[in-house]
């Protein structure tokens, strides 16, 4: 089950996963980008009573929206659990287009969802950078890919 995430503190299950999506020392500063700005939106998905993945967005348009941080428990991965929460938002905020930006490790996980995927270049010393852009036909109905 997806909720949407709107209280303080950070539960400790949602600070493990985005610890798995940004640094320690971010957490709380992104927590809270997601809890008071209107602009985006962390939702939790709950399995057996336990979150086991989230997914954080900031809109740029009405239908169309930024995943800023996207996560799943190691021991649940592989299930997907990361593509079903992209479904979700997809599908609850009726987009039309969703994007990206990611590292080598996450890129194929956006590929295999049916993003397109360009080089960033090395935006840091050592480390390319991809941006990820999902087109959606049909934004009323469910999403393919």
């Amino acid at each position: 089950m997806m909720k949407r995430i709107t209280t303080f503190p950070v539960h400790p299950e949602i600070r493990e996963l985005l610890s798995f999506a940004t640094s320690k020392d971010r957490i709380d500063l992104e927590y809270e980008k997601y809890i008071r700005s209107p602009e985006r939106g962390l939702y939790g998905l709950e399995l057996k009573g336990e979150i086991v993945g989230c997914i954080g967005i900031e809109f740029m348009s009405s239908h169309c929206c930024e995943i800023k941080h996207i996560a799943v428990s190691p021991i649940v991965r592989g299930n997907n659990i990361g593509s079903e929460m992209i479904k979700f938002v997809c599908n609850k905020h009726s987009l039309s287009s969703i994007k990206a930006e990611t590292d080598n490790e996450a890129v194929k996980f956006y590929e295999k969802n049916g993003f397109n995927i360009t080089s960033l270049g090395e935006k840091y010393p050592g480390i390319e950078r991809f941006f990820c852009e999902y087109t959606i036909q049909n934004p009323l109905g469910t999403r393919g890919g």
